[in-house]
């Protein structure tokens, strides 16, 4: 199946890398965008991520052989409600969540079942700490990993989804499918976390320095880096907090104790084993029997 029109709904930061990436890759067909934010519309627009504007994201739904879903994970959700009803068993939506059990569970018993659309959940490991359309790229996933995660063969097997999965590895993203469950513990620990991690340090520091400007400079390129996340905007982050809040729970208690224990070990060799194991991790050295 040739995917010849496609919508996204959502034109903010992935949305409208999506749509660039698309242009950029050869997609010569149509490019449909909504988005709440009309200036987040109009801005992909005329940066050509999508080639028309819609006035109404069922309608134009209704029309695409591929419905992308972007924006927030509750956002996500309902549009997974309002579209199964209108669309027919040969289109296929797919989706750019951060959490992925909460979104399959949603669409279980809409999608991929006879007389039914398709459904593949996916999650493209890549982003800014920014967001929009005026920050979108269309390299932004050259290199990356896109994570699917579907359920059924049916959903991962179907012609809309094999074309699908075509256009992303034409994007430069290396697939791996994974089931959504573990989706989500492994992202808690390797997405979730750091930005938790981030937001806490980055608040921690406005408390005890206020926004002072000579901060950064001297704090130099490893605050740089360690702040950088905590710039990100809540308004994504919600979601995420409140779908995959037992697995983030759980990292964040690990995470913890693990401070404590460094915190009553700085004048131990306990220290320099907990150096050590960091610098097996970041190096990708093998772990000792």
């Amino acid at each position: 199946m040739a995917i010849k029109t496609i919508a996204i709904l959502g034109t903010g930061l992935i949305g409208a890398s999506v749509g660039l990436a698309l242009r950029s890759r050869g997609f010569t067909g149509s490019i449909t965008g909504w988005d709440p934010n009309p200036n987040e519309l109009h801005t992909a627009f005329r940066r050509e991520a999508i080639t028309v504007i819609a006035d109404d994201p069922l309608a134009a739904a209704a029309e695409a052989d591929l419905i992308l879903l972007g924006g927030p994970v509750f956002t996500i959700l309902e549009w997974l409600d309002r579209l199964a009803p209108i669309l027919q068993d040969h289109q296929l939506v797919t989706d750019v969540g951060s959490v992925k059990g909460a979104i399959c569970a949603r669409a279980r018993d809409k999608y991929n079942g006879p007389g039914q659309p398709g459904f593949l959940p996916g999650h493209p490991m890549a982003g800014k700490e920014v967001s929009g359309a005026e920050n979108a790229d269309a390299a932004l996933f050259d290199g990356a990993v896109w994570l699917f995660t579907p359920w059924s063969q049916a959903e991962g097997g179907s012609p809309a989804a094999r074309a699908w999965r075509a256009w992303v590895t034409k994007l430069g993203a290396r697939i791996i499918d994974i089931d959504p469950e573990r989706h989500d513990v492994l992202c808690a620990w390797i997405s979730h976390l750091p930005q938790m991690v981030s937001t806490a340090m980055c608040a921690l520091l406005e408390d005890e320095f206020a926004a002072n400007a000579d901060l950064l400079p001297i704090g130099g390129r490893a605050l740089r880096e360690m702040t950088r996340l905590g710039a990100s905007p809540f308004s994504m982050w919600r979601d995420i907090a409140h779908t995959n809040s037992d697995a983030i729970e759980r990292s964040l208690h690990a995470l913890e104790q693990r401070l404590s224990h460094i915190r009553e070990n700085l004048k131990t060799s306990e220290l320099r084993d907990e150096f050590d194991r960091a610098n097996r991790f970041r190096l990708g050295e093998p772990r000792k029997p």
